[in-house]
């Protein structure tokens, strides 16, 4: 007798989580987030305050508001601080793998203790930037090694966005496809861990609890 076909869990989707004062039209999350019709953005009810709880419950928020949904998730700055903190919170996420690109320095905002100090529980990769004024090489790549990330090294690249002139960011969009190629094929598990090993060549339903002091 054959074996009954189960039925295939549903396409992974884009989850955009962007830094302090948003990502504008030309950063390259929008840009991104274009090529992606079902992707999902998280929108904090502050774009200016810097509170990781309530960042980090915004995305607990959104993620909810798509029950049964997969994601790969896209950081940039304390986007990626938040995104770190959620991965740690929610074992049970929904969130695949993450790309944390160009993450804020914790200690900047008083955050060193509050960041999990442990090896993340999904898949993730850092770019870094060693002239990103938000956060020195050196601390990055402890952090880096703290959450068990792979890193890509871009060089001089500033904070990786519009300012330092990275609109269309090449580097992301292959990373996601690369996720979306493993995650779609058996053993899930196992291809997406080798994302990491694969990385770009730098360019020459749950229940989540909300915290209610959170505007």
């Amino acid at each position: 007798m054959d074996q009954p076909t189960l039925p295939r869990p549903p396409r992974p989707r884009l989850l955009v989580v962007p830094g302090l004062h948003d990502s504008g039209p030309g950063h390259w999350q929008t840009w991104l987030q274009a090529q992606h019709r079902d992707a999902v953005r998280v929108r904090q009810r502050d774009w200016h305050a810097a509170r990781l709880e309530c960042w980090s419950s915004r995305i607990d928020h959104t993620l909810a508001l798509h029950p049964g949904a997969r994601f790969v998730a896209v950081a940039h700055s304390f986007g990626c601080l938040a995104l770190a903190d959620h991965l740690a919170r929610r074992r049970d996420s929904p969130v695949l793998a993450a790309l944390l690109v160009a993450p804020a320095e914790p200690d900047r905002f008083g955050l060193g203790s509050a960041l999990p100090p442990q090896r993340l529980p999904r898949s993730t990769t850092m770019v870094l930037s060693d002239t990103d004024p938000w956060m020195k090489p050196a601390s990055a790549r402890r952090w880096a090694q703290r959450w068990g990330c792979h890193v890509v090294h871009l060089g001089d690249a500033g904070h990786i966005n519009v300012e330092s002139g990275h609109g269309p960011l090449p580097l992301a969009a292959r990373w996601v496809q690369a996720v979306l190629q493993r995650v779609r094929q058996p053993d899930t598990e196992s291809r997406i861990a080798s994302v990491s090993a694969a990385a770009p060549v730098p360019e020459p339903a749950h229940r989540f609890h909300f915290r209610p002091h959170c505007p």
